[in-house]
């Protein structure tokens, strides 16, 4: 399974709204695997909107059975092409006009200063959100001159 795991976090690694993570219920991680109630391995749970408690896992551990549910389940798109931003949060539509306004120049530049940022330590809230802003900014890139 751990080879499938780690592919799932390979494709996610750029999401905006999956994070794909594992710990090691046995070193450091112990105090957090008892928290959440955690006390067979592997045990895999997912949480959805500030859910804290988390849910438990329970379809098929290959690489498609999980990809098929992160992907139904708990990514979230936010589409700059979707009329009126469906999908995306107020703040999503808020960053996208702000972009909209900038040159192709000035995003591309903000697109790599929060990339560079992507290995910085950073609560979870503002991780999504630095993901959120990737997202966007690169749909814009591959759009181009379209805007």
């Amino acid at each position: 399974m751990k080879p499938d795991w780690d592919r799932l976090g390979d494709e996610y690694a750029g999401s905006s709204s999956v994070l794909i993570a594992d710990v090691d219920c046995t070193a450091d991680g112990k105090s957090l695997c008892e928290e959440n109630g955690v006390t067979g391995y592997p045990t895999i749970k997912y949480y959805v909107d500030g859910d804290t408690e988390g849910k438990a896992y329970s379809e098929g551990r290959d690489f498609d059975s999980m990809k098929n549910f992160a992907g139904g389940n708990l990514e979230v798109k936010c589409l700059i092409d979707e009329p009126a931003g469906e999908g995306c949060t107020d703040k999503q539509r808020g960053y996208i006009e702000k972009m909209k306004a900038k040159t192709a120049g000035e995003r591309m530049t903000q697109l790599k200063r929060l990339d560079g940022m992507k290995g910085n330590s950073m609560k979870a809230e503002l991780k999504a959100w630095l993901g959120q802003r990737l997202n966007i900014l690169r749909q814009m890139e591959v759009k181009g001159d379209e805007l």
